[in-house]
């Protein structure tokens, strides 16, 4: 009985000493994927507010990044002759007419990736004004239709250097209408 109990500790070194450094060797290794809550809280959240979808593949400061701001069948009544995006004053981040576009996006999920399918041909006027308010307005070159397709425009960019939440507005002037009207809202996070 006493050569059993003590083969049993000598068997538990050997098998230590082979587990315990291959872990520390791979610990550096393992990424820990962050967790996304699927929450989102506004503080004066009134009728009038309407969420819209966006996605982006960084959110870290002053990387590189692609967002994508949806405008999906849901979110469009009519047909649509002018978009404009409201930019909030404290985004610092360099637009130009080169790094946006406007196309039909299929939405990615748990089976696929969010990628442009066709570009949808647009002219792009960045404006600015006195108090330093930015907003981009898009003309496709024909309707965008009420159908069933999503589109997204498109920034590819820098993020800001400061980290915070960033409210994006957007509103769509219909056909046959003169005025703008109220699409809805995208909060980007940037960490």
């Amino acid at each position: 009985m006493l050569k059993i109990a003590k083969k049993f500790p000598l068997k538990l070194k050997i098998l230590r000493f082979f587990i315990v450094p291959t872990i520390l060797v791979l610990f550096p290794f393992y990424k820990i994927q962050d967790v996304k809550a699927g929450l989102e809280f506004q503080w004066n959240q009134d009728d009038s507010y309407r969420r819209l979808k966006w996605f982006q593949k960084e959110n870290k400061r002053r990387f590189r990044n692609s967002i994508y701001f949806f405008l999906r069948p849901s979110d469009r009544r009519t047909d649509l002759l002018k978009i404009n995006l409201a930019i909030p004053k404290t985004f610092k981040s360099t637009l130009n007419d080169e790094k946006i576009s406007f196309c039909k996006v299929k939405i990615g999920g748990f089976e696929g990736r969010t990628k442009c399918l066709e570009d949808i041909p647009a002219d792009f006027e960045i404006k600015t004004d006195e108090s330093g308010l930015r907003s981009l307005d898009i003309y496709p070159y024909s309707p965008i239709p009420a159908d069933k397709d999503s589109y997204a425009i498109v920034f590819k960019i820098f993020n800001p250097k400061k980290s915070g939440l960033y409210q994006f507005h957007s509103f769509g002037q219909p056909k046959g209408k003169s005025f703008s009207s109220y699409l809805g809202s995208w909060t980007i996070v940037i960490d």
